[in-house]
């Protein structure tokens, strides 16, 4: 939920205040930009959007092999601008580009990913035009280059535009038409292709008559992934490569860069030589390309992020009916406010009136602490959970919110003077809706105040529906639907509405779900949210009428949005709970307090997470499926079916740190797991059972069970598609494999689909079959090489897997390459070289480690050709489990070589090339390429010196100021991110931890002990399992 208000008020959202003794604007909350604010800015880390994702490092490769994502992103962009036209006011930014892409001025596949990647977060507030502006933005970001101002409102065409994309064929003089239609000078066409081209390259695919055979593609610089000046420097000096300046180009009379650069005797390009004019000028233009819309086209100011944000406000009424569960975050921006100077943050709401009524209550204020953190391209940001309980009687309709600092200090922000508004008119009952994704079934309840009357009641739909015919758009339409609700039971002051409908199109998922009773709204609701199940709720409150609170409280309210001296701090109606063991968590019983394994290894090797809003009903989510799990130094969760050998039981009382996000429950300690056991039995009955048993369904949509099926050895048992969720189940497997003969989940969280079953994949007992689905407890996915399978009921029963994919044939390329018509045909072999690689054997994975720590991708049509290509400059290249790679410039200490036998999943993308195994490389090396040295402790980095190696705190972290985690991890990175401070430490390769001194029980450990090398630099060690290597501000 992102708003709950009139729906009048959104509006203000457009008008800009000054914000709360920060020095910058925050809009007025909510704003019609909301959306797309966090989609930009709140990238990674607690609740990110992952925009970046694709585009991030800038020499990400996600659209294929040679592709720089980046620069396919910002050439989205300006074709889909292209077509402007300023003298008939049509055109420019619209999204317009979907319906265009089988024209032959939009040649090559990356428009169609783009695209495909942007459709995933387009919704009624971030329309396809917004998302490729933001996509600008962000492409130009994640390489180097300036922040490009970044306005929202476009309006997205329903129709293809006008043709008119420059191409490279044009003369001098159609070029300076072309972009005069479009708005552009002389002068600023030469800045827009210089801007644009200075990421990416040209492709033989799409440009056969430039890029000569056996060249996949040319860049356009010799910094193809660096948004700098070099498209510029190296064509001004002369030694550019650039393939629209020079090479086969020229005698085609197809070298536009060269044509458009020269047009005024080479004056433009020649300013932009220099690095700062170079981004100065980007900025500019490119801001200039995105903001050509029609003048019926008003856009917003340019956005930025907000310093404080409420997000996901929720109000729920509670069983029995007297009380509201208010739920919901704040995010503070940190880049402005760094979380480190917070101690806590109050909200204080007001009653339904706008007094200060408290109910039952003694004061109406919760207090939150920090509990997550999240990052975009320039800013960081702190989120703090609220959770309170609000009497029914009082209510509520706005609230302020005060930051707290260690200093004594205080700030209150009042949303521009209005405070944030909230109001309890109209509230959505998650509890009591349910969606099956499946078949798009809907329902939904809300409870509506009882003054609110003689108003309909409405439900409202968005949801999207793939584009029929054979048009190529990738991009869904976007539908609504109303429907009336009906009155139901009284509960106090609020009666029940409900209403049903049927969501079609397959994406029930993306729906967003509005309840409209007249001004009042509770809207852009996630469908998603809803399980399968609708609850019932229990009321006892009688019916009555809505009163007007009376104060029952003394306590002042603060208005002022400037920063203020707050004598005392607010705290919640409720004292902190203490801390007890809970005996049962759903499905699991405690077991004991347990240490971690010896020599850094996991006690729980399944899956893992790590959260500051930590509870044990999370973690045991987050292990659906496994046997065991448990939590540790509070915010950590891990998962797996079996305890590691060198783990062992510990006393009670060792667990004994809270949980981040339960202060009422023990969540382990250092070194110790608070571990949790099922209690589920596996049923091999197919017989139907009650909701809420665990149990096989045999029936799922169109397709019946065939029963529980191993892998096949060499490959995927089904190879037609494939995805992984953690709100897996088996209707949304099945909805993904629409169209598929068979489907089978796997390992809870994994679904496949095919139209056969391929290689000596047999059935297996249904008691290996026993991990429950990660989005449904009690419906079986599988299991480690296990597939819980089905078969679309009007297709043949059999399950002998006897049927053979279709043979292909292989075909030579003008490049030199082989493309495949569907398999290639040839003989399963070993294949000693992949050059400039040679096989080196089958290997294991490394003990609590990957035996290559470089990087790592995952493809479904894995070769061993694309492995090498994509671990280009690293000594080791190794394929696993059919479809994975791993690079690496050092192998793993406890990666051993294993039996040739071991390795026998064939290529996904090639069935005649081996890809390992189940925790076997296939791996290969180049005897040419210096591997790094051996890992070390350095004595510095930077202005930092080494410590010592220490252990944690117990109870509590050795240094508990500030922390985050990585995948690329470096010791570097951890002494940035600790700037300020007395002390970084690094722990277990990609955790890093700040402070100014040491928390209790934290000891000096012997240097051989912080023996784990940093995730992102093999070179380097970053602390172990329970040890930190420490530095210390010089």
């Amino acid at each position: 939920m992102r708003s709950r208000t009139s729906k009048g008020s959104i509006l203000a959202g457009l008008l800009l205040a000054a914000g709360a003794g920060t020095g910058r604007a925050d809009p007025t909350w909510p704003a019609p930009t909301d959306q797309m604010e966090e989609i930009v800015f709140q990238l990674q880390g607690m609740d990110g959007s992952l925009f970046s994702d694709n585009i991030t490092p800038c020499d990400n490769e996600a659209a294929g092999p040679g592709r720089v994502t980046a620069s396919e992103w910002l050439r989205v962009a300006f074709h889909d601008m292209a077509t402007h036209n300023r003298f008939f006011d049509r055109g420019g930014l619209d999204g317009s580009l979907q319906f265009e892409l089988r024209s032959s001025e939009n040649t090559g596949p990356g428009h169609n990913t783009t695209l495909q990647f942007y459709a995933t977060y387009l919704s009624s507030r971030s329309s396809l035009a917004d998302l490729i502006a933001a996509g600008a933005y962000a492409a130009v970001r994640a390489c180097g280059g300036p922040v490009i101002p970044l306005r929202m409102g476009r309006k997205d065409a329903l129709t293809a535009g006008a043709s008119g994309v420059p191409q490279p064929e044009n003369s001098v003089g159609s070029f300076v038409s072309q972009f005069d239609r479009m708005g552009f000078s002389q002068t600023e066409m030469i800045q827009v292709v210089a801007c644009g081209h200075t990421l990416g390259g040209v492709h033989r695919t799409e440009f056969p008559n430039i890029i000569p055979a056996g060249v996949s593609n040319i860049p356009f610089d010799t910094s193809k992934a660096t948004f700098d000046n070099r498209v510029a420097t190296e064509y001004v000096s002369g030694n550019t490569t650039n393939p629209l300046v020079v090479g086969a180009a020229v005698a085609i009379n197809r070298h536009s860069d060269f044509k458009v650069f020269n047009s005024d005797g080479n004056a433009t390009i020649n300013t932009m030589t220099s690095p700062s004019a170079f981004q100065s000028i980007c900025q500019t233009v490119l801001q200039k390309m995105i903001d050509v819309v029609p003048s019926t086209v008003a856009l917003t100011p340019p956005i930025a992020p907000y310093t404080v944000k409420p997000q996901d406000m929720q109000l729920t009424l509670q069983s029995g009916g007297a009380t509201f569960l208010l739920t919901g975050k704040i995010r503070v921006r940190t880049t402005e406010i760094p979380g480190s100077t917070i101690t806590n943050l109050v909200l204080t709401w007001k009653d339904r009136n706008g007094g200060n009524s408290c109910g039952s209550l003694s004061s109406c204020s919760t207090t939150a602490t920090l509990q997550g953190i999240a990052n975009g391209f320039d800013d960081t940001f702190a989120f703090f959970p609220i959770e309170a309980t609000i009497p029914t009687s009082a209510g509520i309709s706005s609230f302020t919110i005060t930051i707290n600092r260690n200093d004594g200090s205080s700030q209150t922000f009042d949303n521009n003077g209005n405070s944030y508004p909230l109001s309890d008119a109209v509230v959505l009952q998650k509890t009591q809706s349910c969606l099956l994704q499946t078949s798009g079934q809907l329902t939904v309840s809300a409870v509506v105040r009882n003054d609110v009357v003689g108003v309909p009641v409405n439900l409202g739909i968005e949801y999207q529906t793939p584009r029929t015919g054979n048009s190529g758009n990738p991009v869904p339409a976007i539908n609504t639907a109303t429907v009336q609700m009906t009155e139901g039971d009284c509960v106090g002051p609020y009666t029940f509405y409900s209403a049903s409908y049927t969501i079609p199109g397959g994406r029930s998922y993306n729906a967003r779900i509005n309840i409209n009773a007249g001004e009042h709204t509770d809207d852009f609701n996630k469908a998603s949210i809803f399980g399968g199940t609708c609850g019932t709720f229990t009321g006892t409150l009688a019916c009555g009428n809505v009163t007007e609170p009376v104060s029952t409280t003394s306590s002042s309210s603060v208005a002022s949005s400037t920063s203020t001296s707050v004598s005392s701090t607010v705290t919640s109606s409720t004292g902190v709970p203490t801390p007890s063991i809970r005996p049962s968590v759903g499905g699991y019983n405690f077991v004991d307090c347990w240490t971690e394994g010896a020599g850094g290894i996991r006690a729980l090797g399944g899956a893992a997470f790590a959260y500051d809003e930590m509870t044990l009903e999370s973690c045991a989510a987050n292990c659906t499926g496994f046997d065991l799990w448990g939590t540790e130094y509070g915010r950590e969760c891990y998962c797996g079916n079996s305890l590691h050998s060198s783990s062992s039981e510990a006393p009670e009382v060792e667990c004994n740190m809270p949980c981040g996000g339960d202060p009422s429950a023990f969540c382990g300690a250092g070194n110790r797991i608070q571990l949790y056991s099922t209690t589920a039995t596996r049923s091999t009955s197919a017989t139907p059972t009650p909701t809420a048993t665990l149990s096989i369904k045999p029936t799922v949509g169109a397709y019946v069970r065939v029963g529980c099926q191993t892998e096949a050895s060499a490959g995927r048992a089904l190879s037609g598609n494939s995805y992984a969720s953690d709100d897996m189940t088996l209707e949304s497997c099945a909805a993904f494999c629409s169209g598929f003969t068979y489907f089978g989940a796997q390992y809870s969280r994994e679904c496949f689909c095919g139209n056969t079953i391929n290689g000596n994949s047999a059935p297996a007992p249904d008691a290996d079959c026993s991990m429950t689905c990660a989005g449904d407890p009690f419906s079986y996915c599988g299991a480690g090489n296990r597939l819980e399978l089905y078969i679309l009921e009007t297709a043949s029963t059999s399950t002998s897997g006897s049927v053979a994919p279709p043979e292909a044939t292989t075909t030579a390329t003008a490049t030199g390459t082989s493309t495949t018509s569907a398999v290639p045909t040839g003989t399963l072999s070993r294949v000693p070289t992949v050059s400039p690689y040679s096989y080196a054997g089958c290997y294991t994975e490394g003990t609590g480690s990957r035996a290559l720590t470089g990087k790592s991708t995952y493809d479904s049509e894995m070769t061993l050709e694309f492995c090498a290509s994509y671990c280009s400059g690293y000594k080791y290249m190794a394929t696993q489990y059919s479809a994975e790679c791993f690079c690496g410039n050092t192998l793993h200490s406890t990666s051993t070589e294993a039996a040739q036998g071991d390795c026998s999943m064939t290529c996904s993308g090639n069935e005649f090339q081996y890809c390992g195994g189940p925790n076997r490389l296939e791996l290969y090396v180049q005897d040419d390429v210096q591997a790094p040295l051996s890992p070390s402790q350095p004595e510095t980095v930077g202005n930092w010196t080494f410590y010592q190696c220490r252990t944690e705190g117990s109870p509590g972290r050795a240094l508990a100021a500030e922390t985050f985690a990585a995948d690329t991890m470096t010791l570097e990175a951890c002494a940035d991110f600790c700037a300020g401070y007395t002390y970084f430490g690094t722990e277990y390769a990609r955790e890093c931890f700040c402070g100014n001194s040491f928390g209790v029980g934290s000891i000096e450990a012997p240097a051989a002990e912080c023996s784990m090398t940093c995730a992102g630099n093999g070179s380097q060690f970053c602390g172990a399992g329970n040890r930190l290597s420490v530095y210390q501000a010089a």
